[in-house]
């Protein structure tokens, strides 16, 4: 009972998954996006730069050692990388990536 529920949800979630993606082809193909698409387009990826930055810092406590150093480092090399690229998706993957690294292996 319990195997089928999983394959059931795992067929829910791929085809809500799938929908999601085809529809703004489907939809928008004979027409111009409407400017709120638009806008959220162009403003969703620094959005999410500043939700993970509010998350890593969310719950550092700056006053005991490390002081936050692990969190600083990681944001300051994903600013890097987005001032080298350019790229949100490169700054906002790789810099998740250094800083899950640092809070798992360095001490």
């Amino acid at each position: 009972m319990v195997d089928e529920r999983i394959y059931i949800a795992i067929a829910v979630m791929a085809v809500a998954n799938y929908l999601t993606r085809v529809f703004p082809f489907l939809f928008f193909i004979k027409h111009e996006p409407p400017k709120f698409i638009i806008f959220v387009e162009k403003s969703f990826p620094p959005i999410i730069m500043t939700i993970l930055i509010f998350y890593t810092l969310g719950n550092i406590d700056f006053k005991v050692a490390p002081y936050g150093l692990k969190e600083i480092i990681a944001i300051l090399f994903t600013a890097f990388l987005h001032f080298k690229f350019g790229n949100y998706l490169v700054s906002i993957f790789s810099g998740t990536i250094f800083y899950m690294v640092l809070v798992q292996f360095v001490s």
